[in-house]
């Protein structure tokens, strides 16, 4: 039967002799870890007697020596010191104990944490960003030829494949903001302005806004997954031996479809949920389409669909650097590709709606109210 860990220690000038024995494995250590915190000063760890070891035992014996300044491990055979090689250049933090610091500590170092890394992050995009409008200018002043293949390929998959559910949604969303209009607006009689909420706040906001939330989870989640994998098989570092540039062939088709086709897309599913309002005030508020459609002449001014056309293309190249940025972040293994895609969507989603909040303060400062 294999032995138990245990140790004997003896006292010496520097401090206790602590000799190990047995099998320091995780299923033999019993109570050591225990009896060996109760031992004063250790001036060595003597390993040359013990049958086995395994990472658990290693790092057992890694932590005494860290807690007693000037302890040396000495009689590792080469597997043991190979596991206290690896132990000692892990510089992770590991807590034995429960974290008994107070909980608004705990909170506000999460808070900071979190913080540095999503500041991290946007620097990160940021400087993407700017590596692929080196790649632009290079492919301008070189005068190559633009990949049209590989973008026509995106609009596919960005645009084609994107109509059904965004005109969908979109008209649902149409129909839900009338019926929550018409519902306020009910009480005072003037249910006719019903039509100036929808056509408004679906060309000027929410019909780009949503659209822009759609091709982030759809789109921008792919881009990620997409690009994640090739590194993790490697066909990225073989672009580069065989002098293509990662840039020019992965990101800019991907970039140049979101940014192309936002604009149209957001503009489809204005009129989706343009028509979803119409509907409802057909059937709910016996509105006409005829009277539905002059009114929407009359309060709806150019100055939204401007709004929307600026807008459009600044939420696409920012969806397609987001989600290029992310996939070529990936580094390890499978699992790092899901959190990468996940970060992709949640990045964009985040940056899409505070650069909404930015362009309804700055239209507003020019007047397009």
């Amino acid at each position: 039967m294999a032995a138990w860990a245990d140790f004997e220690h003896s006292d010496g000038a520097d401090g206790a002799e602590v000799r190990f024995s047995g099998r320091l494995t995780l299923a033999r250590l019993g109570d050591l870890p225990a009896r060996l915190e109760e031992v004063g000063p250790i001036s060595t760890l003597d390993l040359s007697q013990i049958q086995r070891i395994d990472t658990v035992g290693a790092w057992i014996v890694t932590r005494a020596a860290a807690q007693h300044p000037g302890a040396r491990i000495v009689g590792a055979s080469d597997e043991a010191q190979r596991l206290l090689d690896a132990l000692a250049s892990d510089k992770s933090e590991y807590r034995v104990h429960a974290d008994r610091r107070p909980v608004w500590v705990r909170m506000l170092e999460q808070l900071g944490t979190s913080s540095v890394a999503i500041w991290d992050e946007l620097i990160g995009i940021i400087g993407f960003f700017g590596a692929m409008l080196v790649a632009v200018f290079t492919q301008i002043r070189a005068r190559r030829r633009l990949r049209w293949n590989a973008i026509v390929t995106r609009f596919q998959t960005v645009g084609v494949d994107a109509l059904p559910i965004i005109g969908l949604m979109s008209f649902l969303i149409g129909i839900v903001i009338a019926q929550q209009g018409a519902v306020q607006l009910e009480q005072f009689g003037l249910e006719v302005f019903t039509i100036n909420l929808v056509g408004r706040a679906s060309i000027r906001e929410l019909g780009l806004l949503m659209t822009a939330i759609m091709v982030a989870g759809r789109s921008g989640s792919a881009f990620a997954a997409q690009i994640g994998t090739m590194k993790l098989t490697e066909e990225v570092d073989a672009m580069r031996t065989i002098g293509v540039s990662p840039m020019e062939a992965i990101v800019l088709p991907r970039v140049a479809a979101s940014t192309l086709l936002m604009p149209l897309l957001g503009f489809y599913a204005s009129i989706c949920a343009i028509i979803g309002g119409g509907v409802f005030a057909w059937v709910g508020l016996e509105i006409p389409p005829l009277t539905y459609i002059q009114r929407l002449r009359e309060i709806i001014p150019m100055t939204d669909f401007w709004a929307m056309l600026i807008k459009a293309p600044v939420f696409g190249v920012l969806i397609g650097v987001t989600g290029c940025y992310s996939g070529m972040q990936v580094r390890q293994n499978a699992e790092e590709v899901g959190r990468r895609t996940t970060a992709a969507v949640v990045a964009a989603i985040f940056l899409v709606i505070v650069l909404d909040a930015f362009f309804a303060v700055f239209f507003s400062s020019i007047g397009w109210n």
